[in-house]
């Protein structure tokens, strides 16, 4: 057995992994199950080597969030307000202005918001154009897949009919949250009035197969088992076989205050690392893991570069989701500081756009640096 493995129940999957052998479910509950925290992450880290190397990206990004309304009343929200007179609806003006208000070149602009039934459809793509409008360069992030499929029943329209628009107004991508847990026992219990799994998947294979990428997200920490994360790792990955569209995947720890769930603690330290690594393991055909600062930290953030994630996520600028529910980091950070973060851990900073793609200021002479070193 390896000496980085006191679990010998790890030998196999590693020697899976060393040899591009997928794992499978059991092998998914086998390392969720393990305490051999240092074993699981070098395994992840190996599999992280593989497929991406000693690159981790970031991005100067920002979040807007246009309405907190929401019809929807999920039991681990913070953020969502159900009464109008509780909550805002960003008018098309603030949230431009919010977005000039960026110093420098921007690549992308994150937009999520609450199941706002008063808002008129028109609202949306309007907004979309208006951003690109304002900052060209820019790519626009928005709209989950659940705010999609609200989309289609509040204004009785296909889902491909939606994208059509909102492409022609400038989409360039959609964020990965609100998957939640894949499990009809917790949809029913947390979050009943919005899309379930199968709706869920079915959205994100729509958005692909119509140029759409978008990313994918797994809540955990709260009340679901192993064996649902596990499930939901690996519908994900068949998804991901079929449409190649997803473009990372991203491990959100559950946040204890300010919801109505009753789960008093938030997940721990290793308990985030654990399924960090797990995630790179099962997700083996979903080339980025990111490790989002804002709900980690900074530092654990890092230490999560070597449990398989090659991305960290990016300047963020007033993230209001994850802070209404008791985040206690900061809500932005420099583009120097996520470039340092990343190098303090011995890591090549790689600066991306909402599609992967070095942006246009990044420097020609960069741009043949990095071919040449991913040759």
């Amino acid at each position: 057995m390896d000496a980085s493995l006191t679990d010998k129940r790890l030998a196999p999957i590693l020697d899976k992994v060393q040899n591009g052998i997928r794992l499978d479910r059991e092998d998914g509950l086998t390392l969720f199950e393990s305490d051999d925290l240092p074993g699981i992450g070098y395994v992840a880290d190996v599999a992280r080597e593989r497929k991406a190397g000693d690159t981790v990206y970031w991005v100067r990004n920002m979040h807007v969030n246009y309405t907190d309304i929401c019809a929807v009343g999920c039991k681990f929200c913070a953020f969502s307000r159900i009464k109008p007179e509780d909550g805002y609806v960003y008018s098309h003006e603030r949230t431009v202005d919010e977005i000039l208000a960026y110093p420098g070149n921007l690549a992308e602009v994150h937009i999520v918001g609450g199941c706002n039934g008063k808002i008129p459809w028109d609202y949306y793509p309007e907004m979309i154009s208006r951003i690109k409008a304002a900052r060209p360069q820019t790519h626009v992030k928005a709209f989950t897949m659940v705010e999609l499929d609200f989309f289609a029943r509040k204004y009785k329209r296909p889902v491909e009919d939606i994208l059509a628009e909102l492409k022609d107004a400038g989409l360039d991508a959609c964020p990965g949250g609100g998957a939640e847990v894949f499990s009809n026992r917790l949809h029913s219990y947390m979050f009943k009035h919005k899309a379930g799994a199968h709706r869920w998947l079915e959205v994100a294979q729509i958005c692909h197969e119509n140029g759409i990428k978008t990313n994918a997200t797994m809540l955990f920490g709260h009340i679901e088992t192993y064996e649902e994360r596990v499930v939901h790792l690996d519908l994900l990955r068949k998804l991901q076989d079929k449409t190649g569209g997803f473009q990372a995947f991203i491990p959100l720890a559950y946040h204890a205050d300010n919801n109505d769930l009753e789960v008093e603690h938030n997940p721990s330290a290793p308990e985030i690392l654990k399924t960090v690594a797990v995630s790179r393991l099962m997700l083996d055909n979903f080339e980025h893991i990111k490790a989002y600062w804002i709900l980690m930290g900074e530092r654990l953030a890092q230490v999560s570069l070597a449990f398989g994630a090659n991305d960290i996520d990016g300047t963020v600028i007033q993230e209001k989701i994850y802070h209404r529910a008791g985040a206690a980091t900061a809500m932005s950070v420099t583009a120097s500081r996520l470039q340092k973060m990343i190098e303090n851990v011995g890591r090549r900073p790689q600066e991306r756009d909402a599609l992967y793609n070095i942006p246009e200021w990044v420097s020609a002479d960069t741009k043949e640096t990095l071919a040449a070193l991913d040759a």
